[in-house]
């Protein structure tokens, strides 16, 4: 096959897949993630179910995938962010922010039950240890600009930050929200009295 072809072939490819997961988005937003099946998919992106099937073998597949972007998505979100110029600790506060809105809109896209299959996925999996890695890192820049505890080790303080965040989840106030984020960062503040050489890193570094 020539080249010029093939890569044709790959981008209508690419481009009738992003369709399939932006039509399996909609009906979720619209109707819940109980509604997304095989038949209502093909028929909100106008194509057979027969064509569907060569993308994706079942709706728990095409739902994977669905969930998959959604959750790569918030990261390349949160990896913006971080990246930003200006202060760390404002940098992370920024981050949590994020992190506190993505979680709650995850809540409200599925149930529980739903939520806690999803989450077992390896794509999921490794999508929480990268968070948690942005973290430490960030975390780790903060202390060594004071304005982070240097006490306690970044990968501890990440996934404090982490636990504690995640209960965003059921908070549907913006504000409710914004006030976790701040309960959790006043848990990051330096200490005056903090034992240097306690297990984490000095300021100093």
């Amino acid at each position: 096959m020539p080249k010029l072809w093939s890569a044709t072939v790959a981008l209508h490819r690419a481009a009738v897949r992003n369709a399939i997961l932006d039509a399996a988005a909609s009906v979720v937003a619209e109707r819940g993630v109980r509604s997304l099946t095989m038949a209502a998919i093909a028929e909100r992106v106008g194509i057979g179910r027969a064509t569907l099937y060569k993308y994706f073998p079942d709706a728990d597949t095409l739902l994977r995938a669905w969930h998959g972007r959604q959750v790569a998505g918030h990261l390349a979100d949160l990896e913006a962010i971080r990246n930003r110029p200006g202060e760390p600790g404002a940098r992370l506060q920024s981050v949590l922010e994020r992190f506190a809105d993505a979680a709650h809109a995850g809540r409200g896209s599925h149930d529980a039950e739903l939520a806690s299959h999803l989450h077992r996925d390896e794509r999921v999996i490794a999508a929480r240890h990268q968070l948690h890695r942005l973290l430490a890192a960030l975390i780790d820049e903060a202390a060594g600009a004071g304005s982070v505890r240097a006490d306690v080790p970044p990968n501890e303080l990440a996934a404090y930050c982490l636990s504690a965040v995640s209960a965003a989840d059921g908070m549907s106030s913006a504000a409710a929200r914004r006030r976790l984020v701040l309960v959790t960062l006043a848990g990051l503040r330096p200490l005056t009295d903090a034992p240097r050489g306690s297990g984490g890193r000095s300021v100093a570094g």
